[in-house]
């Protein structure tokens, strides 16, 4: 059995996820991304950026949820890494910052797939559970579109749309409450720990490692020590 296919005890049914989402990803060149991390991580921050990025685009791809990756970039060696896992790089055309950049990817998903449902997923979630992503993919109304604040409870980890309707993504510091005031239903899930912990700080390292990380990342922290 996978974990796909395991549900604790306690843990409420939800309906089957609909298949063949398109999850957008912005990966910001690893150089200057996470730039908080840096007291903390030191001259590792850009491996761990670029760590959080593979680990959390290989276990989007292994949900089964999820029909295609896309993973919009200005980076050419972090887009090289990312085609190898299968992801779809999109050049960060815009070069208008994250929202631009999503708005980008998602086009560019519309243009794969008119009729999927696209989802802006962020890129430092390293501790992502594939089960976990599709709990939550399974709780989107097919009709509407709906987002997933992060473990502080202020920003933003998912948002979703249906296929054909706009993304209009208004990330950035105090995502939530603009996503809830741009008509966003807010998903109130239990047990959906992995998809809401996106690590900024030496602290949400240090939780998301308690979660359990994926491989590079787990290498990535090690030299820390």
């Amino acid at each position: 059995m996978t974990e796909d296919t395991v549900r604790p005890a306690g843990r409420p049914a939800l309906p089957p996820a609909r298949s063949g989402w398109s999850l957008v990803l912005p990966v910001k060149p690893p150089a200057v991304a996470k730039s908080r991390l840096e007291p903390f991580a030191g001259v590792h921050r850009p491996q761990l950026a670029l760590a959080f990025a593979l680990d959390t685009a290989e276990a989007a791809l292994a949900c089964p949820a999820v029909a295609r990756v896309l993973a919009v970039t200005r980076d050419a060696a972090a887009g090289a890494q990312l085609a190898r896992l299968g992801v779809l790089v999109v050049p960060d055309e815009p070069r208008g910052g994250l929202n631009a950049a999503l708005v980008h990817g998602a086009a560019r998903a519309a243009a794969i797939a008119p009729h999927a449902p696209v989802a802006a997923l962020s890129a430092d979630l390293p501790a992502l559970r594939p089960a976990e992503l599709a709990r939550v993919l399974a709780a989107v109304p097919p009709d509407g579109r709906a987002f997933l604040a992060d473990a502080p409870g202020v920003g933003t980890t998912l948002l979703a749309a249906p296929g054909g309707a706009a993304l209009r993504p208004a990330f950035g510091e105090g995502s939530r409450s603009r996503h809830a005031l741009g008509g966003a239903l807010e998903l109130e899930l239990a047990h959906v720990a992995s998809v809401r912990r996106d690590v900024d700080t030496g602290d949400d390292l240090r939780e998301a490692l308690a979660l359990g990380v994926g491989p590079r990342t787990a290498a990535a922290a090690a030299a820390l020590v």
